[in-house]
């Protein structure tokens, strides 16, 4: 059931990276543009939440200062992947932000918690990252290079998170309720930001309803495949999870490409096969 879980959140942060690429085309890349985004895919995510666990609101420190942590993360990830998706082709920013997202957590799992480095995961981790590299195109900008790094750390430190959250041995909320948590924080810090750091008017161009409904629908697809992700953390490794969700993205967003103006090209199928393979790898291999 967990894996069936952990899939369906790969299939919506699939269609959450194709609506921040959409919201970033509609509007461009400042921080008030990525404030702003936050700040409304951080309140319908909020009410997606609220639904699933009845508008119950839960609190603890630990939570909160936990959740304001991965808010803060999860706004230098908006900014510095619109800006690396405005520099470097979707290839590389594919493979710095997947990379990071399983490579960090994978070690985390492996250095800090005890998890077992078992053949299965070892092979997974490997044939992704050969899977990750295929992507690479030649001629790739070298400008941007902060923003994809940053991508890189910041999708990993989403895991990192999570499964210090899960781990930590002091009282906490749920699932849910962390999710719940983190979206008001992020609700809260996006105002504050905007309020203080552009009161001033400029030409920033307006949010129109199609860009709110983009940024919003991002979010609940986001927020959700967040939540789902920490609630199997509880009972799937993070060196287990989080391999699965890079190589099903990828997955996804390929298949995504199809019904777009870009079509997949021959390298990026191969990857995409391949990485399928590391995926199979962590249910075929026994040990």
């Amino acid at each position: 059931m967990y894996y069936a879980l952990i899939i369906f959140s790969v299939i919506l942060f699939g269609g959450n990276f194709a609506l921040n690429d959409i919201y970033r085309k509609m509007r461009g890349s400042s921080v008030k543009i990525s404030l702003q985004f936050n700040f409304i895919s951080s309140v319908a995510g909020l009410i997606a939440l609220a639904v699933i666990n009845g508008f119950k609101l839960e609190f603890t420190p630990f939570s909160l200062i936990m959740a304001i942590l991965t808010a803060l993360n999860g706004f230098g990830f908006t900014y510095c992947g619109f800006k690396a998706l405005g520099c470097i082709n979707l290839s590389l920013y594919s493979l710095f932000s997947m990379l990071g997202g399983m490579a960090l957590p994978f070690v985390q799992g492996i250095v800090f918690y005890g998890e077992k480095l078992t053949l299965a995961k070892g092979i997974c981790f490997v044939i992704i990252t050969i899977a990750l590299l295929l992507t690479i195109e030649k001629g790739e900008k070298k400008k941007g290079t902060i923003f994809y790094i940053g991508i890189f750390v910041l999708n990993g430190m989403s895991g990192v998170l999570s499964k210090i959250f899960t781990e930590a041995p002091f009282e906490k909320v749920s699932a849910a309720g962390y999710s719940i948590l983190s979206s008001i924080c992020s609700i809260v810090l996006s105002a504050v930001f905007i309020t203080l750091l552009f009161r001033k008017k400029d030409d920033t161009p307006k949010n129109t309803f199609a860009s709110v409904s983009v940024g919003a629908l991002g979010g609940i697809l986001n927020k959700i495949a967040n939540f789902i992700l920490v609630f199997a953390l509880l009972h799937v490794d993070a060196s287990v999870q989080y391999p699965m969700v890079t190589g099903g993205v990828m997955i996804v967003s390929t298949i995504i490409c199809f019904f777009g103006d870009r079509k997949p090209s021959k390298k990026e199928i191969i990857s995409v096969l391949v990485a399928f393979v590391g995926m199979l790898a962590l249910f075929v291999i026994p040990i």
